[in-house]
């Protein structure tokens, strides 16, 4: 990374590495992790999780008092949360990390540093622990300069072209298009940004014209040192010499059902409008609208054919008035007060197998391979678990069909 972001980099090593410690040791979005480092602070909670303290009678009743005020309400305690973080202790090199990203032309982006984006501070108790951003820019552009395009993955040549065209005149009118890096309108988001930024002459080019604003970024809901889906390697290697991509997991991190819809957060938080050009009834795409609606930010719908299923969710925002129906980079301009100037979809239909599971069901659902079987132990090491919530996982898993035992371990069900 380059100028001033860089420059921010060189002071608060401790706190950078306790954060960088942190993101591995806990997942995102969780609530319990998170009032612990704004009770304790990010060095003094990662010195507790290696303490081998079995609680903090204080700290505990102060971490209680900060998810009430969240709204969290009740949660099964500090005890329980140390089960779930200890067993990725062996697996903590938050040194290695650091090293790894830096190799890559990339940093750690932390809250204390001085052009950490204040509109994630809007997610409150949910704000990441840090940003891991790999890619040529000096600094995040401002909420009010950032548009979210998110779509389905399997994309019409009807979306994929309005997808292509309302980027490319966005990035036109200045602004940056943030999008999840996925096959489908993601892509052609991207895609669309990448090329009219070439065209115009002067926003590619030297570092400090990139820098100044670049033409897209790609949130990711796996490590920044690996390219997801591989199919989109060239596409994201490309956003990494001109714009950035942005994590909240460490490298190495593979990607999830569970991150994916957390970093559908980001998305929504860093932008000041979320366009669905293309969304079937039932849509990760939906799932960052509403995200985006939560956080009070506009969000926009482009219509498409009534018979067309894959526009079918993005009837629903307008129907619900969830969304303004908009069909060009000025509607979208204007929605942003500046007029002039993943997940894979789901299918329509039944609901699938894991609708409605809990988040511990659903991170161990995650953690279960689907060919060879494994251990409780490594599970609880994959899923960030206690012991004994992986076991009570799996019973209900396994109720549900979703997991089964085989070759004296778990995996998980075919069906699943």
């Amino acid at each position: 990374m380059n100028g001033t972001v860089a420059e921010s980099y060189q002071g608060k090593a401790s706190i950078r590495v306790a954060r960088a410690a942190l993101t591995r040791l806990m997942e995102p979005s969780d609530m319990a992790g998170m009032a612990l480092i704004a009770v304790a602070g990010p060095e003094d909670a990662l010195a507790f999780i290696r303490s081998g303290a079995q609680s903090s009678a204080v700290l505990e009743q102060e971490m209680t008092g900060v998810l009430n005020i969240s709204g969290t309400g009740r949660w099964p305690g500090l005890a329980e949360a140390l089960t779930r973080w200890r067993p990725r202790l062996g697996d903590l090199a938050p040194e290695r990390d650091l090293y790894v990203v830096e190799r890559l032309g990339g940093g750690l982006l932390i809250p204390e540093d001085p052009h950490w984006p204040a509109a994630l501070a809007e997610l409150q108790l949910g704000e990441p622990i840090a940003l891991w951003v790999r890619g040529q820019v000096a600094r995040i552009p401002e909420q009010n300069r950032c548009i979210a395009v998110v779509g389905s993955r399997d994309s019409t040549s009807y979306g994929a072209n309005v997808a292509v065209e309302m980027a490319g005149s966005l990035v036109q009118r200045g602004f940056t298009v943030v999008s999840g890096g996925a096959y489908g309108i993601d892509a052609q988001a991207h895609r669309g940004a990448l090329g009219a930024a070439v065209q115009g002459g002067g926003r590619i080019g030297p570092p400090r014209a990139v820098e100044a604003s670049p033409p897209t970024l790609a949130v990711m809901a796996g490590g920044v040192d690996r390219f997801y889906p591989s199919g989109n390697e060239d596409l994201l290697r490309s956003i990494t010499e001109k714009g950035a991509i942005i994590a909240e997991v460490p490298p190495g991190t593979n990607p999830t059902r569970y991150r994916f819809l957390q970093r559908n957060r980001l998305i929504a938080a860093l932008c000041e409008v979320t366009v669905v050009v293309e969304a079937r009834w039932r849509s990760g795409a939906l799932n960052t609208a509403h995200h985006a609606d939560t956080l009070s930010r506009s969000v926009g719908a482009v219509p498409g054919s009534v018979y067309s299923a894959n526009s079918a969710g993005c009837h629903r925002l307008l129907r619900e008035g969830a969304a303004v129906c908009v069909t060009d980079a000025a509607d979208v301009a204007e929605l942003a007060g500046a007029a002039g100037t993943n997940l894979a979809a789901e299918p329509e239909g039944a609901p699938a197998l894991h609708d409605g599971l809990g988040v511990e069901d659903l991170l161990l659902l995650d953690a279960l391979p689907m060919r060879s079987a494994t251990t409780v132990d490594k599970l609880s090491v994959v899923a960030g678990l206690g012991v004994a919530s992986v076991l009570a996982g799996l019973g209900r898993l396994e109720l549900l069909g979703l997991a089964q035992r085989a070759n004296s371990g778990w995996k998980r069900n075919g069906a699943g």
